[in-house]
């Protein structure tokens, strides 16, 4: 068996889930993550149940946060229009707050080392790689697994192909207190953009849309942008105008890209929406990021155990993977975002 040192550049809900995979098999981990714990993050917060049985096999037990059981979808169109289904295998919510707080600290319990600070530089060279840190702090590895996230400055020096183009995307996402059933799931239009709604833990609506900044910006402020034109969708108008705001304000991210992103540059295997982001439509984007980060840390432990041989089979590998399991997923969110970005086609569908 090899011995490793790997390093994971991000400690979100990927790079905090491969971490906890790679040490429950005796790995060398270290995670560098940037911000503090627990931190509120910009998200739908509405897991598929998919991953249970694999969270269950990582001693991850997300059933001590209380999460809700979710069973039922409502989609509406901007006009109020909507469609109510059951969901085939339903989800949990549960916020980023609580979840990530819970895996940071199973990472520190299987004996994974987590560094508080920002990557600067990645240089790979003679099989190894160089990691320096803010803070001057210098690290060797033998593969480095990039779970950074929608955006980061290591995109920009890695070049990576998508960050050529500016991204039209704006994401807002607060708590609310208020009258919303557990059961259910809201994916509601309007126009320029989409907003989830569904419960997390302690009786906390999370509310989540992603809109076009070209239609946001004609607005001074996220509240009059909200009051005229996402209330606009009766559904919308409904919750909001019965829900109480928890946060100072809304948390906000900008130059969000859906673009095609590769799953390994630099020779670095990149995990959840490093490698890809869904549209929040499709809403299993936490569950495809928990996904990854198991793909990625079964070939690794394959690598230790010579059942493969090379990086550059692992990586081929690993690509066809990422592939196989998400390709479809992100061709067929990026299809229905433009579709419902147009209030006559997205009546019709």
């Amino acid at each position: 068996m090899r011995n490793l040192e790997i390093v994971i550049i991000g400690g979100g809900l990927a790079g905090l889930t491969a971490g906890i995979h790679l040490a429950k098999n005796n790995n060398s981990v270290t995670i560098i993550e940037k911000n503090e714990f627990p931190k509120h993050k910009v998200c739908g917060e509405y897991i598929s149940n998919e991953v249970l049985n694999y969270f269950e096999w990582l001693d991850v037990h997300v059933t001590d946060l209380k999460p809700t059981n979710i069973t039922n979808l409502q989609f509406s169109t901007a006009n109020g229009t909507t469609i109510n289904a059951k969901l085939p295998l339903g989800g949990f919510g549960i916020s980023r707050y609580q979840l990530d707080f819970y895996l940071y600290n199973k990472a520190i319990e299987n004996g994974c080392k987590i560094i508080k600070e920002e990557v600067e530089d990645v240089v790979f060279e003679k099989e190894k790689f160089t990691i320096t840190t803010s803070d001057g702090t210098v690290l060797i590895a033998d593969f480095v697994v990039g779970a950074f996230g929608k955006r980061s400055n290591i995109d920009l020096r890695l070049n990576r192909n998508f960050t050529q183009k500016k991204s039209p995307w704006l994401a807002v996402k607060a708590h609310y207190s208020g009258d919303f059933p557990n059961y259910l799931v809201g994916l509601h239009n309007f126009k320029g953009g989409y907003c989830g709604v569904s419960k997390v833990e302690n009786n906390i609506i999370n509310i989540c849309y992603l809109v076009e900044y070209k239609e946001f910006k004609e607005y001074k402020n996220i509240n009059d942008f909200q009051n005229l034109v996402v209330k606009k969708n009766p559904i919308l108008n409904e919750i909001f105008e019965n829900s109480k705001l928890l946060f100072e304000k809304p948390l906000t991210i900008s130059q969000i890209s859906f673009e095609e992103k590769k799953a390994v540059e630099n020779h670095i295997l990149m995990i959840g929406d490093t490698a890809g982001l869904i549209h929040p439509l499709c809403g299993n984007g936490m569950a495809m990021a928990i996904h990854s980060a198991k793909i990625v840390s079964e070939l690794l432990i394959n690598f230790t155990n010579n059942k493969i041989k090379t990086r550059e089979e692992l990586e081929k590998i690993y690509i066809k993977s990422w592939n196989y399991n998400f390709e479809a997923r992100l061709r067929t969110g990026r299809l229905l975002s433009k579709t419902l970005l147009k209030p006559k086609l997205s009546e019709l569908t």
